[in-house]
């Protein structure tokens, strides 16, 4: 199905485009750890940081993104770099040949996200978006049990995604973070963690958002001056689904205490926690009495990163040459709403999303 003239079946060899700290907790070990995978060659507008992890990982750090498309030594990349680079670099590295795995949020406009998947499809590439919510044990378990009808027919829902802001775990810590600057991350919490959780309740219950009603709001958050940030740190969606649920997002650098990545669904036959008990990943309270508890693993949060299976599911589709388990066109449903989010807030009204209507 895909042009995979570079690889064997030995060893996918990877570049790392971007070698900030998701790239240092998660791509990069996370490919070590892979025995298909190798880390090849690394650039980062830092050259010294990408010196630096190419001296360590016997690897070779390229002077420019260009000389490192150039190799046809590489076979795919991962782009770790700021929000505003995502599309620009992924179409490079795509016209390049490689295949890419870019992270979250995919794009800064819908216009830019369309433009990625046309490009993958044209260049006969893959192209993973690093949603990796939908890789948790709890969560792949909990979209079969809803599906097999463990809790009925989904009414409503709330899903969460809090802690307390990039600027304590950025690879460059403090409120200088390119997370607070509007022209290299165009917008804040809504698209950091947001997205995860748009994304992670449309794979849930099998449904899309077709409209939100949502205030993106800066409560606490200051720059270097003491200023407030010109992004949101709190966003707060209504979101109504396309198979008839509605629910509540919501996405908070504000949470300084223990981090929240909890969802709770309730329906016709019951209410599943996930991630929402302390020391059980699911608890299903069923409408005729009684719990069900399931132990599966523990939600990873910054203090506790444990392996997030993104890069296992992507070396994967290449070694195999089968279509990703995240591809980017399944992502453009949560982008989209994403988007409407912002726009609700910014207009005061709430926003339709025709195109995400299964």
């Amino acid at each position: 199905m895909y042009i995979n003239q570079y690889i064997n079946c030995y060893m996918v060899r990877v570049g790392i485009i971007g070698c900030g700290k998701i790239a240092q907790v998660r791509h990069i070990p996370e490919y070590v750890d892979n025995p298909d995978a190798q880390i090849v060659a690394l650039y980062d507008t830092n050259a010294a940081r990408a010196a630096g992890l190419a001296g360590a990982l016997h690897a070779k750090a390229y002077a420019t993104l260009d000389e490192l498309l150039a190799d046809p030594g590489i076979d795919a990349v991962s782009v770790c770099v700021a929000n505003n680079a995502h599309c620009e670099v992924t179409v490079k590295a795509l016209e390049a040949g490689k295949h890419v795995l870019c992270e979250k949020p995919m794009a800064t406009t819908i216009e830019e996200c369309e433009t990625m998947v046309k490009c993958a499809e044209r260049c006969g590439r893959i192209l993973m978006i690093g949603q990796n919510q939908r890789l948790a044990r709890a969560h792949v378990k909990a979209r079969e049990l809803i599906a097999g009808g463990a809790i009925g027919k989904v009414i409503t829902f709330r899903t969460t995604f809090g802690h307390s802001g990039p600027e304590n775990w950025s690879v460059d810590p403090g409120r200088n973070t390119w997370f607070f600057d509007r022209s290299k991350a165009a917008f804040g919490v809504m698209a950091d963690l947001g997205i995860h959780k748009t994304d992670l309740i449309q794979y849930l219950i099998g449904q899309n958002v077709i409209a939100s009603t949502s205030r993106l709001l800066t409560l606490d958050k200051t720059d270097a001056n003491g200023n407030p940030i010109s992004l949101d740190d709190n966003s707060f969606c209504i979101y109504e689904m396309s198979g008839g649920a509605t629910g509540t997002m919501t996405a908070s650098w504000t949470y300084y205490g223990e981090e929240d990545n909890s969802t709770v669904i309730y329906g016709t036959e019951g209410i599943m926690r996930i991630y929402d008990v302390a020391g059980h990943s699911i608890v299903i309270n069923h409408a005729e009495g009684g719990k069900t508890m399931m132990d599966l693993e523990a939600i990873q949060t910054n203090d506790n990163q444990t392996k997030s299976g993104i890069i296992d599911a992507f070396v994967d589709c290449l070694v195999r040459d089968v279509e990703p388990l995240i591809p980017a066109k399944g992502v453009l449903a949560a982008m989209r709403a994403v988007f409407a989010s912002i726009k609700s807030s910014e207009e005061g009204r709430r926003i339709v999303i025709p195109e995400n209507n299964l």
